[in-house]
């Protein structure tokens, strides 16, 4: 199980001290989170992609290749890569760049992206999102997987014997996740390429996500990538603890109350009940994480977002620490335990590296008749 941190990128006022962080201190905060999140023992971190206020993340790959000097050992990701309103070019070309400097520690989740004002920006119109992901997708695939690239679409100028460059490292492309609030053909598109499904998992009951999952991992036997079962599975949550139950929910309440996306709605208990959000000790965070296996099947990645809503960085990196004493050594125990032998772990470039030359040799073998 590859455990890690994922960010939305927000820039929010702090409800407690009553100030908001600056641009700059937000993305110094990405940094120093994302090396705490390597210093603890996780395993990924991943950053959001938006392009208008209040969030700072416009462009993730530029974070990531600063965070990529400053670490050894995690995997940078992304929590939404927008395959919408970028150009397939450009990603191609930017997490090639990444995966370069990074020594392949790097994959990303691509989603459609929600923020209806994002499209045309860009271009594009968001009515056309569905269609853009599944072209734009396409052509990302061709771009990596092929030396010479010869295409033609419906939203962008065709490319004549073009070639992306750099070219991936050890010539496999960084692992792509497709993710998805509530879009059953992003689930199709991961479940058809054999890629990786990640459900959002934050704002939903568990039966919502439970219809998305069941439907990719269906359509991932149906296209012949393996048993449902073994289809790549990551998922969202998030958490806010302290030793003490109740001094976890005293101090997390107004940061829930005011948060943008969820404050002014549902009570924090109402919210904790229906969602994935644990609020409370350190062995609560454990249970409900836990019990996510029972939901949803047995899956590779599990990410947590743990810096929005104001929280000041100190905290943030308190969570981190108190993560890393008592939760993450019993969910490693508890998630290795239960995994069977035939459901695959989450992927790494060097493991995808190793079964691409296994495969090679496996075809090249002289047939024994």
């Amino acid at each position: 199980m590859q455990i890690g941190v994922f960010s939305v990128s927000d820039i929010t006022r702090d409800p407690v001290t009553g100030r908001t962080p600056t641009e700059g201190e937000r993305i110094k905060s990405a940094v120093a989170i994302a090396k705490k999140v390597e210093e603890i023992g996780m395993d990924v971190y991943a950053t959001g992609e938006h392009h208008n206020p209040p969030f700072y993340a416009s462009s993730p790959t530029t974070l990531l290749g600063y965070i990529a000097a400053q670490t050894e050992r995690i995997i940078l990701s992304t929590a939404t890569t927008l395959i919408t309103t970028n150009d397939p070019v450009k990603i191609a070309e930017d997490f090639a760049m990444l995966q370069h400097l990074a020594d392949g520690r790097v994959d990303l989740v691509l989603g459609r992206g929600n923020t209806a004002p994002v499209y045309p920006w860009f271009g594009k119109n968001m009515q056309d999102s569905v269609e853009l992901t599944v072209e734009n997708y396409n052509l990302l695939r061709q771009l990596w997987d092929k030396d010479t690239v010869n295409w033609e679409g419906k939203f962008r100028t065709p490319l004549r014997n073009f070639t992306s460059t750099p070219r991936p490292l050890d010539g496999v492309a960084p692992f792509v996740w497709h993710g998805s609030i509530r879009t059953p053909q992003v689930a199709e598109i991961a479940a058809y390429f054999g890629d990786g499904f990640f459900a959002n998992n934050i704002f939903w009951p568990k039966e919502h996500y439970m219809q998305l999952i069941s439907l990719y991992r269906e359509r991932y036997e149906h296209y012949g990538h393996g048993r449902a079962d073994q289809a790549v599975v990551g998922l969202g949550g998030q958490f806010f603890m302290r030793k003490n139950s109740q001094d976890a929910v005293n101090e997390f309440r107004p940061y829930f109350d005011n948060a943008p996306v969820y404050g002014h709605g549902p009570s924090m208990e109402d919210f904790t009940a229906q969602t994935p959000l644990t609020v409370g000790s350190p062995q609560e965070v454990i249970e409900k994480t836990l019990s996510f296996q029972e939901y949803f099947g047995d899956y590779q990645r599990q990410l947590f977002l743990i810096d929005h809503a104001g929280l000041p960085l100190k905290t943030v990196l308190e969570q981190l620490d108190l993560f890393g004493e008592y939760v993450l050594p019993e969910l490693r125990r508890e998630f290795a335990a239960r995994r069977p032998a035939d459901v695959p772990d989450g992927p790494t470039h060097a493991a995808r590296v190793a079964a691409r030359s296994a495969a090679s040799r496996t075809s090249a073998a002289p047939s024994l008749q």
